[in-house]
């Protein structure tokens, strides 16, 4: 993290089930809009939802745009791993969340009349995309549940 960027002060889990009625949501608001084509997803946070939406609005038609630039809590040199080569309003991009816009901006590049589509998004990015469903803090990190697993926690009281 470079000195100007703000470091996360607030961590926001998000569940399984939580994603998914996020994820459904998002389907709700795209229903009504047009007959899309089909989805790219922004691998590798934008899979899950992506599947989601698939699902819900029928589409069978899911490709991926892969692109590099996270590691835990921070931002790295972005690296374009696989691209497409279509370009097409009636098509969805669609990620879990915009942070800085960095990820979006190379992919909105890529697909300029795409319609970009995420779960949750942070001030800084959200000028990049047309549809979401939450807005959190550009302080808040997201702890998606793939990045998580459950395990036991020692009351506050414990017998000894």
């Amino acid at each position: 993290m470079t000195e100007d960027q703000q470091p996360y002060t607030k961590t926001f889990p998000i569940s399984w089930e939580q994603l998914h009625r996020d994820a459904k949501a998002l389907a709700w608001r795209l229903l009504d809009m047009k007959t899309w084509k089909g989805i790219v997803a922004i691998t590798r946070g934008g899979l899950v939802p992506a599947s989601i939406i698939a699902r819900e609005l029928e589409i069978r038609l899911v490709d991926t745009v892969c692109i590099s630039s996270y590691d835990f809590k921070e931002m790295g040199e972005s690296k374009i791993l696989k691209s497409v080569d279509m370009d097409d309003e009636d098509w969805l991009l669609v990620d879990d969340l915009v942070d800085t816009g960095r990820t979006a901006g190379i992919v909105k590049d890529m697909l300029p009349k795409a319609h970009f589509a995420t779960v949750y998004a942070k001030p800084e990015g959200r000028p990049l995309v047309d549809t979401f469903i939450t807005e959190v803090s550009q302080d808040t990190w997201i702890l998606f549940p793939w990045d998580t697993e459950s395990k036991f926690v020692k009351p506050i009281v414990s017998c000894t």
